[in-house]
């Protein structure tokens, strides 16, 4: 099962954090620290110090001897530094990942809490590998040519390493704590064939019913706040580590905006808060989802569910515990 520790990238960022502030409260600039421990490269400083490079253990005494750190901090940063190395070991945890797929599984990876929004798909970690197929095909038909054997196996990896980072909803310990606003036209019948759809309705079913997962469909016709439209998909990350800061992932066509950011962040926070008001609460969610299901198989009742605007049942209205409050 993927792992409940953060990943190896965040345990480097987190690592560089903490250097630069032991060199900036030591007085000492980044020349006077190269020359001070006879690296070659200032460059080599900037690297470990932004979380772009494997850190390696002695590189790291080195600057704490320099840094004169105490022995709590000492133990603390150098058992980051083992975690921060450990790729190989980390990626074991999947049966199968790509790079793509890895950025997310990084963020993933550590986090007790996920909010998600996203204005035409089903996110990623609640797609059937049917859904991911068809959204993933459609995606390389840009640019590429009809049943390209490269494209279709590109895909197939990816629906794999997809399916590998959905094992964090669903694993005994430590599983995050999940949130998703999901569009009504996220579930219509534009997205996919009625037997694809039919499946993915049917797992955010029992997805729903997961203590750690909570669902909401947002409905095509209601409004958001004070008529407020959300320009793009995003998700918000908060890790067991106190220390690792909240990160915002904005999701887009053809490429993903990671930030730390905390004035951006906040903004998310309330559009989050805003979209999961309007919403359907999870009660009504799982009757839309279980009807819109019934419907694809013949044995509904016939509406407009899937095929045209829900109507909303009584909405939830300022639940417990904002968003912005966790």
């Amino acid at each position: 099962m993927p792992p409940a520790a953060p990943s190896p990238i965040l345990r480097r960022q987190r690592l560089g954090r903490e250097l630069r502030r032991l060199r900036e409260a030591a007085g000492l600039t980044g020349d006077q620290v190269v020359e001070r421990v006879g690296w070659a490269s200032a460059s080599k400083l900037s690297r470990l110090e932004n979380g772009r490079s494997r850190p390696d253990p002695q590189d790291v005494r080195d600057l704490l001897d320099l840094y004169h750190t105490d022995e709590a901090r000492r133990a603390e940063l150098l058992g980051i530094t083992d975690e921060a190395g450990d790729i190989r070991g980390w990626l074991k945890n999947y049966p199968a990942m790509t790079q793509q797929q890895r950025g997310f599984a990084e963020l993933e990876a550590g986090c007790v809490e996920i909010f998600e929004y996203n204005p035409v798909l089903v996110p990623g970690l609640l797609q059937t590998p049917g859904y991911a197929r068809v959204r993933l095909s459609s995606a390389y038909q840009v640019g590429r040519e009809a049943g390209d054997p490269e494209a279709e196996e590109e895909t197939e990896t990816q629906v794999k390493a997809r399916q590998a980072r959905q094992r964090l909803l669903t694993r005994e310990n430590d599983a995050p704590r999940y949130t998703a606003v999901l569009e009504e036209a996220a579930l219509g019948y534009r997205v996919g064939p009625p037997d694809m759809l039919r499946e993915q309705l049917a797992q955010l079913c029992e997805l729903a019913m997961l203590p750690n997962v909570t669902l909401h469909v947002l409905p095509r016709d209601t409004p958001i706040g004070q008529w407020y439209l959300p320009p793009t998909a995003f998700s918000v990350y908060r890790f067991a580590d106190p220390l690792d800061p909240e990160t915002l992932a904005i999701e887009g066509g053809f490429t993903d905006v990671m930030s730390t950011d905390t004035i951006a962040l906040n903004h998310y926070k309330v559009v989050f808060e805003w979209l999961r008001t309007a919403a359907l609460s999870p009660t009504d969610t799982h009757s839309w989802l279980a009807k819109s299901a019934e419907r694809l198989t013949g044995t509904g009742t016939p509406s407009t569910v899937v095929n045209g605007s829900a109507t909303a049942p009584a909405q939830r209205r300022g639940s417990s515990g904002s968003l912005t409050e966790r």
